[in-house]
């Protein structure tokens, strides 16, 4: 099976540091690869993978300012369609702008939706609804105007994370310094738990950051690190007494939530979007309601085996089981033909 991934070009494929997207297409294309399949990765130039690269951006646009997205975008995915007979299956992980090419290929596509980041994008997808396959990253992630193949979890690989039996009495929050990830709501539940609390993760709104965040920042109970890469982030999901994720908005997914779970790190998170899909609350974290909520259950969060964590992640969220769950998908398209 000749496949091609096409990635996101915000960041390089895998991600240095963040690109949740770009994680989860180089995790399928090196496992697809490692399966004996054909498999060309989409991606910026500097991208690494076991497979063939085909880029034309020479880096994240995100990594390189002086690099203008929407050229590089059209430039990125125009690229791949105009190689699109050359495979038996296209894997769009680039939201929605490539469906726009999908009626000019008879090659079947496959898009993984891994978030709506507005309403307003809505309608493209609505207009191709019938002309590829949508596959949902959680249940509550689904919007009821569009069909879906299937909803595939996010895999994580179990080598990059280690089990740590015995943590640090701290806190951590990893993610995206915004609004929406309850960054001060983490601060004001470490802070009244007298907690220190320690902060990973792109600073993706500056004023809030210098609102609400670095006024905190002391350095003794309140630490920001900034975005960090694979091996400290093993680190400090190990290391971390629980991961704290008090969201503000509806979690599509939440890969370090799996992650820290990995680790042995249960998870205290506000019970929106897929939460509840993740965390089996009194087992492998809490699913609160508010931040008074979330301070209560720090205070029980040593009852929780951090080897059930684990375990709960070798069940559900492998990087093979994703595997395997892509490739069933792929053979059905392929097997029924076009839509």
């Amino acid at each position: 099976m000749h496949i091609a991934m096409l990635s996101p070009i915000a960041w390089r494929t895998p991600p240095r540091h963040y690109g949740p997207w770009e994680r989860v297409a180089s995790l399928l294309t090196e496992g697809l690869v490692a399966r004996g399949h054909d498999v060309t990765l989409f991606a910026t130039a500097d991208s690494q993978t076991s497979g063939r690269l085909h880029a034309v951006c020479p880096r994240g646009y995100e990594e390189d300012r002086a690099l203008i997205p929407k050229v590089w975008e059209c430039l990125h995915i125009s690229e791949l369609f105009e190689h699109a007979d050359a495979y038996d299956i296209i894997h769009n992980h680039f939201d929605f702008l490539p469906l726009t090419y999908t009626r000019l290929t008879t090659t079947p596509v496959v898009t993984t939706i891994h978030g709506f980041s507005s309403p307003g994008i809505l309608p493209v997808y609505k207009k191709y609804n019938r002309s590829v396959f949508y596959v949902s990253i959680s249940d509550a992630d689904r919007s009821p105007d569009l069909d879906y193949i299937q909803t595939i979890y996010h895999g994580i690989d179990m080598h990059q994370f280690d089990f740590q039996p015995a943590p640090d009495d701290t806190l951590l929050f990893f993610g995206r310094i915004h609004q929406d990830k309850g960054v001060r709501e983490a601060l004001n539940i470490a802070g009244a738990c007298g907690k220190k609390l320690i902060m990973a993760g792109i600073i993706q709104d500056q004023a809030y950051f210098d609102r609400y965040v670095a006024p905190r920042v002391d350095n003794d109970t309140a630490v920001y690190v900034g975005s960090v890469g694979p091996v400290e982030r093993n680190r400090l999901l190990g290391k971390a007494l629980a991961l704290l994720h008090p969201i503000q908005f509806d979690e599509p997914f939440g890969l370090s939530v799996i992650e820290s779970m990995a680790c042995g790190t249960p998870v205290i998170a506000f019970d929106r979007g897929s939460m509840s899909e993740l965390i089996d609350t009194g087992k492998n974290g809490f699913l609160v309601d508010n931040v008074d909520e979330a301070i209560e259950r720090v205070e029980h969060i040593k009852e929780i085996d951090r080897a059930a964590c684990r375990r709960h992640v070798e069940r559900y969220f492998t990087v093979d089981r994703m595997i395997d769950a892509y490739l069933n998908v792929y053979e059905t398209i392929l097997q029924d033909g076009p839509i």
